[in-house]
């Protein structure tokens, strides 16, 4: 390997599953990775070169700063060199907490208020008084949360049950809770009686609580005998307790728990804002600050641009830039109060892009995780604009990619593989576009497109009728039943508000395989995920006659020296954390005495380490069989049973959760982006799963931009003809042939 004077130089990685990989990696160029899911890409970029220099750029800093930074352990490897600052844009979705929208997230808001508090007429206070989180901005009738939450007794109680069979469906007021049990026990109420065969005087005591003046006691029994308590009625009751206080500080309850038990409104005082009336009235140009919010993007431009005060002119040019890089990202169509929550992949990808590209540094390395996830084809020409101008500007832009428009720019390309996981972690490739066409390597440049010439006969289908959420223009849609369907459309296009939102409000028994990561947390692995750590532990407890808690690393079988961790964080004070495993169980977590039982000629860490294609060939237990051959079937056969979930790449993570709901035949599954993160030999293997599915009777609906799944679909449905305001029409409806003929932007791209 020539080495350039400056290449990035990593030599001997071992993250993971790298096999000692050897890497120069050019400067000021666009250099893709690519490869099967698991084949190691993201070890070496993520957890080596990202790692190595946030770990240096930190020791720039004196001690004591340093003590308050994140903390990077140095990555496996003999040699790290010319190493430039990182940017990382990766996948992970951005914020979803419920305050949490594009003005947060983009720093923009701070400046909008301290606009706001020096030009607003009548001028109000200081800028943190216009965010509906401070003691005088938020609205006093929604506690600045914008909406007014009432409990809603139809969530709230099932009327066909008895209390005792829990009717009332929140769980801190059922039988499991004290509450509950106290309505159950106090004598008050008939415990037995169906709610809808109560009188009218029970049923108002029990919902609205006794009639004015009125008060009522009950006694609740405890080991000191029983006590009266005062009955308030269940919706008072829950209005005080789980409305009127923050429910983040309670420890059963999550406020997704109370708002599915609610119904909310637009708040009559603030209109939604969530900003106190007084603050409201201060404007700028005839906007107060709730409508700024509100304005799509290209409008705030203009609105800022019109500003001609001396000191808002020079705060509004602060803003101006961030503004504009969001609409050269084609987001012009969002406002500043849209929730990251309720974005779609691609817009929250590339609104986290727009956040780092408003830096005017260079000699910089971006690195990007599947910036196409998300995007439409004809929104990665724009990507693809993007990643050219910042290498124009002296920065090396390293992108882990699948999408072949883009590693075709590409000025070098690397090739991880040959395998995923024990069969990656290597190099099989690099060099330019052109010798991928003769190489040894999974990713093959020429790729034709099968459209589906016999699509599947449809005889049924799911209706929704005039739909109008969020940016849809009160369409109504026929999808078909026991097929295998595409939605496609722009980013913005309305394809979530239809499928995530609309669709499982009128067939709630839909099973929803979202983008969200699944708990990543280090004891947690596949065999817990799938649920079937429990039957094995059992099976070694039947084998041995000792309980099941001993073949637990969270429980009695835990290392007693790393406490079933498997590695220890020695206290090093203030040099680099570093991780050793465990002298004393060698990393298997477990203590001696839980390794000297076995089942079968294995102990308890020898059969986790096995893949899932061998324990389909050691357990006879159905449960466990089922479960193995479900992964199987999602082409995760090459996966230990104990490897844990947060070692897993983002396709692999996809197909986990598609196999833990693999459950029942006459299903239908909702996917949002599957083909996010897999290489297109993975493809075929989710489309295998897919057509599977649909054979044994399921219905399987997809939102998806991957035209190899569009191409192979029984129907497809596009929605555009744009994003935001532009979008929520249905614009096609047919089988894959009748799209190559049809004028819309995914059919360009079919043919």
């Amino acid at each position: 390997m020539v080495s350039e004077k400056d290449d990035i130089i990593l030599r001997g990685l071992k993250e993971n599953n790298l096999k000692n990989v050897d890497l120069n990696i050019q400067k000021e160029k666009i250099t893709v990775l690519t490869g099967l899911s698991g084949s190691g890409k993201s070890s070496v970029v993520f957890d080596t070169l990202a790692t190595e220099s946030r770990r240096q750029m930190t020791l720039n800093y004196p001690q004591y700063v340093r003590y308050q930074m994140p903390r990077y352990e140095r990555p496996h490897a003999d040699l790290m060199q010319h190493l430039s600052p990182v940017v990382v844009v990766e996948q992970r979705p951005a914020g979803g907490n419920s305050r949490s929208n594009v003005g947060t997230y983009m720093d923009i808001n701070p400046l909008i208020r301290l606009l706001f508090s020096r030009i607003g007429e009548p001028s109000v206070g200081k800028a943190s008084d216009f965010s509906n989180q401070s003691s005088f901005g938020s609205c006093p009738e929604c506690g600045g949360f914008g909406r007014v939450i009432a409990p809603d007794p139809d969530k709230l109680l099932d009327y066909n049950k008895s209390l005792r069979e829990y009717a009332v469906q929140f769980k801190p007021l059922s039988p499991a809770g004290w509450q509950g049990w106290w309505m159950v026990t106090g004598g008050l109420f008939d415990p037995d009686k169906p709610i809808k065969d109560y009188s009218e005087e029970e049923f108002n005591l029990l919902i609205y609580g006794p009639p004015e003046g009125e008060r009522v006691f009950a006694p609740f029994h405890t080991k000191n005998g029983p006590q009266d308590h005062e009955w308030d009625g269940l919706l008072p009751r829950f209005r005080r307790l789980y409305i009127n206080r923050d429910v983040s500080k309670l420890q059963q309850v999550s406020q997704d728990d109370v708002l599915a038990v609610s119904t909310h409104s637009l708040c009559p005082t603030c209109e939604g804002s969530g900003l106190n009336p007084d603050v409201l009235r201060s404007r700028i140009n005839g906007l107060n600050i709730a409508e700024y919010n509100q304005l799509e993007l290209t409008e705030l431009l203009e609105e800022l641009a019109r500003i001609n005060d001396p000191l808002g002119e020079s705060i509004a040019s602060q803003a101006i830039p961030q503004v504009k890089q969001l609409i050269d990202m084609g987001l012009g169509y969002l406002s500043l109060s849209r929730q990251m929550g309720t974005l779609s992949g691609g817009e929250a990808q590339r609104v986290k892009i727009a956040r780092h590209l408003g830096s005017s540094l260079n000699n910089m390395t971006y690195i990007f995780d599947e910036p196409s996830a998300g995007l439409h084809p004809e929104e990665v020409a724009m990507l693809i604009n993007l990643l050219k101008t910042l290498k124009a500007q002296h920065n090396t832009v390293i992108v882990i990619e699948h999408d072949l428009s883009i590693i075709k720019v590409a000025d070098e390309i690397i090739e991880m593989g040959p395998g995923a996981g024990i069969d990656g972690g290597e190099v099989v490739y690099q060099g330019k576009l052109e010798g991928l066409k003769n190489a040894q390597t999974a990713t093959t440049l020429n790729y034709k497109l099968n459209i589906n010439q016999a699509p599947r006969e449809i005889t049924s289908y799911f209706s929704m009728e005039n739909i109008s959420k969020h940016n849809l223009k009160n369409i109504s849609v026929t999808i078909p039943e026991k097929a295998f369907v595409s939605i496609c459309g722009v980013s913005g296009s309305g394809k979530s508000s239809l499928m995530l939102e609309a669709f499982p409000e009128k067939y709630p028994d839909a099973i929803m395989v979202s983008q969200d990561s699944i708990g990543v947390s280090s004891r947690s692995t596949l065999a817990t995920y799938m649920g079937i750590m429990d039957d094995i532990r059992s099976i070694f407890a039947k084998e041995t006659g000792q309980p099941a808690g001993l073949f637990s690393f969270n429980s009695l079988g835990a290392c007693p020296v790393c406490k079933g961790k498997g590695v220890v964080t020695p206290d090093v004070a203030f040099a680099d954390p570093v991780t050793i495993t465990c002298e004393a169980c060698g990393g298997t977590r477990y203590s001696d005495e839980a390794l000297s039982y076995r089942y079968g000629d294995k102990n308890i860490v020898e059969i986790l380490e096995l893949t899932i294609d061998e324990a389909m060939n050691y357990f006879n237990k159905p449960k466990i069989v089922k479960s193995v051959n479900t992964l199987k079937e999602v082409g995760l056969g090459y996966l230990t049973l104990g490897q844990t979930t947060s070692s897993l790449s983002g396709g692999e993570v996809q197909r986990l959760k598609l196999a833990s709901h693999l459950k029942k035949e006459g299903q239908i599954y909702i996917l949002d982006e599957p083909s996010l993160g897999l290489h297109m030999n993975d493809n075929k293997q989710l489309l295998d799963v897919f057509q599977n599915l649909v054979n044994k009777g399921n219905s399987v609906i997809i939102i998806e931009h991957n035209p190899y799944f569009i191409a192979a679909s029984d129907w497809v449905i596009e929605l555009g003809p744009g994003g935001g305001k532009r979008g929520g029409h249905i614009i096609f409806e047919g089988t894959p042939e009748e799209m190559v003929t049809a004028e819309t932007l995914t059919a360009k791209w079919l043919k």
